[in-house]
């Protein structure tokens, strides 16, 4: 490293807010209150240092690894002896019923051979105007909201919330977000997330399968109205399907794609499942890496106008080609998701006696990968804490990513939906950061916590000013 400072990619470089850890020893029922409020909070300050930790309740044992060498073992090496925690599954089962996000074994090996060619290379091009759509509406909302030069003050999550769930609709039914079936399910989704931790009690009690899961009577609901509305998208394809008028859009995709073993496709209730699973990975996921994103420009303006610059280079009508222009962009959308990933833990469990680093694990354990202390693990990443897109292009930062960076999970599991949202979040902070320029208000910096995904606590306001 060059011995002049101001040569480092990290001099200068903010360091955005982070959850204040909980002391390393807490009683049970203190630990149950905080993970149930903000799963970040709750765990302790010496995961972003540890290899592994062991944490104990009445009913199981959780292992949390951070050794790269056991994450591999988990999702890469014998990911069918790690299934998916039924645990997690008890907590989103209202939702997502048996989407491809919580089944395992042959059911979900399945269900991937179907959806998987919806999000081929070839398909993405064909999404891309619908992305470019979503933007452009996401750009002429975010102007109302800011009016004249002077600008205004804007909660983007919110904002966030509203364009991610626009590329979704576009991309898979072929209608904006403004369609009333669409809009509905927005706005009742937004009520589910409020509710909905990402592990209910029934997750931490050994309950046998037909105990009642002890979900919130207001998560129930939402779960049912999504899901209602999601039938109604469903059966209105499978009958334009039918009559040969339907259009060329993800939807038709996965409905018309026949498992190549089986010769079967999905059946109107398992879309349904499948449909809950895209909005809620596809909206709620790229709404939180898109809203951090947009406040991490706001820290770091120098960043923010080599974006705007990098974003000059889009055109009035940019073409698929033209993502791979914005490199630096990608780089800060990258860092974005290695500071605030929006998944923060990932919960398997063993199937067979194993050890991890000497130690012991009995077949059944919950074994936790986190995305948040790894991403900012101090033995893995330098300056960890920091945000600098520059470290993407330093040998050092490349090792890092290779060893330690999972915003998407790894392996034969990593989510189908991956470069679709590289993809889409590339695009849509270009073309804001060419439109506006986002500014930090003192004392309103946001505070993440983890519910659904990582959101804000109180939101992340910030104030937004029209380029031209």
């Amino acid at each position: 490293m060059s011995e002049d400072p101001r040569s480092c990619p990290f001099h200068g470089a903010p360091k955005p807010p982070k959850p204040v850890a909980r002391a390393d020893r807490v009683s049970l029922l203190t630990y149950l209150r905080l993970f149930r409020r903000d799963i970040l909070s709750a765990q302790p300050a010496r995961l972003y240092r540890a290899w592994m930790a062991e944490f104990r309740t009445p009913f199981f044992r959780s292992y949390l690894c951070n050794d790269p060498k056991l994450v591999d073992l988990v999702l890469k090496d014998r990911p069918d002896d790690f299934p998916k925690s039924n645990r997690i599954r008890a907590g989103l089962e209202p939702l997502l019923g048996n989407s491809v996000f919580v089944t395992n074994g042959e059911t979900w090996k399945r269900q991937r051979r179907i959806i998987d060619p919806a999000f081929e290379g070839g398909r993405l091009r064909d999404t891309f105007p619908a992305m470019v759509a979503a933007g452009e509406a996401a750009v002429a909302r975010m102007r109302s909201r800011a009016g004249d030069a002077v600008g205004a003050e804007v909660e983007v999550e919110e904002e966030m919330s509203h364009a991610a769930a626009d590329v979704i609709f576009r991309t898979l039914f072929s209608i904006p977000i403004e369609h009333e079936t669409a809009a509905r399910v927005f706005h009742e989704f937004r009520a589910y997330q409020r509710t909905q931790p990402i592990l209910n009690l029934a997750a931490f009690l050994p309950l046998p399968r037909w105990f009642p899961r002890l979900h919130r009577g207001r998560t129930k609901a939402s779960a049912r109205v999504i899901r209602d509305l999601i039938t109604r998208l469903t059966e209105t394809r499978a009958a334009e399907i039918r009559a040969g008028r339907a259009p060329d859009d993800l939807a038709t995709k996965i409905m018309t794609t026949a498992d190549p073993r089986t010769g079967e496709c999905f059946t109107p209730s398992e879309m349904v499942d499948q449909v809950a699973i895209f909005f809620l990975a596809g909206h709620e996921t790229s709404a939180s890496a898109l809203a951090w994103s947009l406040y991490l420009l706001a820290l770091s303006p120098d960043v923010q106008e080599r974006v705007a610059t990098e974003a000059a280079s889009l055109g009035e009508a940019p073409d698929f080609t033209a993502v791979n222009r914005l490199r630096y962009t990608r780089d800060v959308f990258r860092e974005a998701l290695r500071l605030y990933p929006p998944v923060p833990m990932m919960v398997r469990q063993n199937t067979k006696p194993e050890t991890f680093r000497d130690r012991m694990v009995k077949p059944g354990a919950q074994v936790v990968l986190s995305p948040w202390h790894l991403q900012r693990h101090e033995r893995l990443w330098e300056d960890p804490d920091a945000f600098c897109p520059a470290r993407w292009q330093t040998d050092q930062g490349r090792q890092s990513a290779r060893e330690a960076y999972m915003p998407f999970s790894a392996g034969p599991r990593v989510c189908t939906g991956a470069g679709f949202a590289m993809v889409e979040g590339v695009l849509l902070l270009a073309m804001l950061a060419r439109a506006f320029r986002f500014d930090r208000i003192e004392g309103a910096d946001p505070i993440p916590v983890a519910h659904l995904t990582v959101r804000s606590e109180t939101g992340i306001r910030l104030q937004v000013t029209p380029r031209i």
